[in-house]
Parts: C-alpha cells; sequence; structure tokens
C-alpha cells in the first residue's frame, strides 16, 4: 500500500508523491545538501515547466512530465553534486524521460492527435492573429524531430548559450549549432509555408 508523502514545496503538483512502504529510503545525505537540491528545485520549478511544455507542446504532458522528473531528481538526488548545474542535470532528466515516453509511444504505435488551435475571440484583432501565430508555432514545434525540438527549447526558449545546450546535451556546440539552423529553418516552413 502506497502513502503520500506531503511536499509543500511540490504543492502545485497534479498528484502527490508516493513511495512504498517497503521501498527502501533514496541513499542519505548531508541535511544541508538535501536541502540545497530542494532549494534548487524549487528555484528551477518555472524554467523546468516552460522546458517540459516545449517539448510536450501540451500543458497537461508538461506538468506530467515535469512531476515524473521532480520524483527522479528527488529519488537520485545523491547523484547531484552541489556546485554543478542543477538546471542542466533537470534538462537532461525531463529529455531523457519525455524521449522514453515518445519511444514507448511509438512502440505501442500510439499516434499523437493533430493539436487544436483555441483562440479567444477577443476585440484587438492583433492579439487573435498574435495566438493564431503562437498556436501555430506551437503545432509546428511538435512536428520537429526530437533533437532539433530539444536544442531549440534549451536555447530559444530557456536561453542557455550554445556552450551550455552543448553540455546539457552532452554533444559537441557546432553540433548543437547545426540543429538549431535546421531547426528553425523547418520551423519557418511549417509555420510559413514554402517559399
Amino acid at each position: 500500500m502506497a502513502q503520500s508523502l506531503a511536499l509543500p514545496t511540490l504543492a502545485h503538483a497534479r498528484r502527490p508523491l508516493r513511495m512504498a512502504r517497503d521501498e527502501p529510503p533514496a541513499p542519505s545525505m548531508a541535511a544541508n545538501a538535501s536541502s540545497t537540491a530542494a532549494d534548487e528545485l524549487v528555484a528551477a520549478l518555472p524554467r523546468l515547466r516552460r522546458f517540459a511544455r516545449a517539448l510536450t507542446g501540451n500543458r497537461e504532458e508538461a506538468d506530467d512530465l515535469l512531476q515524473s522528473g521532480c520524483e527522479r531528481a528527488l529519488a537520485k538526488q545523491h547523484q547531484w553534486q552541489p556546485g554543478t548545474r542543477f538546471d542542466s542535470w533537470m534538462f537532461r532528466i525531463l529529455q531523457t524521460i519525455w524521449c522514453d515516453r515518445m519511444r514507448a509511444r511509438r512502440n505501442s504505435d500510439e499516434r499523437l492527435g493533430e493539436a487544436v488551435l483555441a483562440v479567444a475571440v477577443g476585440d484587438d484583432g492583433r492579439a487573435v492573429d498574435d495566438r493564431i501565430m503562437l498556436a501555430r508555432t506551437r503545432v509546428a514545434m511538435a512536428r520537429l524531430p526530437t533533437d532539433q525540438r530539444v536544442a531549440l527549447a534549451l536555447v530559444s526558449v530557456e536561453g542557455l548559450s550554445y556552450a551550455e545546450a552543448a553540455r546539457v546535451l552532452q554533444v559537441p556546440m557546432g553540433t548543437v549549432m547545426s540543429r538549431l539552423s535546421r531547426a528553425r529553418q523547418r520551423l519557418y516552413v511549417l509555420v510559413h509555408g514554402p517559399s
């Protein structure tokens, strides 16, 4: 039987964290190292949520991805080394979970549904146009290959430098630049049509 753990720092999560009673606890850490990881996690949540949303293109899936990432990070916090970039570690965790989920979907022949443009009618025509363009961009971004979408999310959405994105992805900086170039070109065609 599982019991809910009350974590006030993750009160926004859609479902409570669960741990089996007979599951062994994670390896213990020094009290301040543990609180440092928790503090880092709380501070990084807005960026992690944006990254998850950029990967999934869907608020509900992004929240589920973020929840899974937080669960994994808390369970494996002993693997994070204080003094290193916590956000990079978390980006990598989220990317890994997302890739695993996409692979599982592909293997079970699940197909992603066509995204629906939900546009609120407003008084200002420009606001409606902006929402339409944002919705088109999200749909187009969801159609990019995984490596291009992740690189675009890290650099364009999260604002990481090419070098930082290369460290997160564990690839050379030139590979990040190449992926970004191809992603931007493909995104433009998907949003605006062929020129």
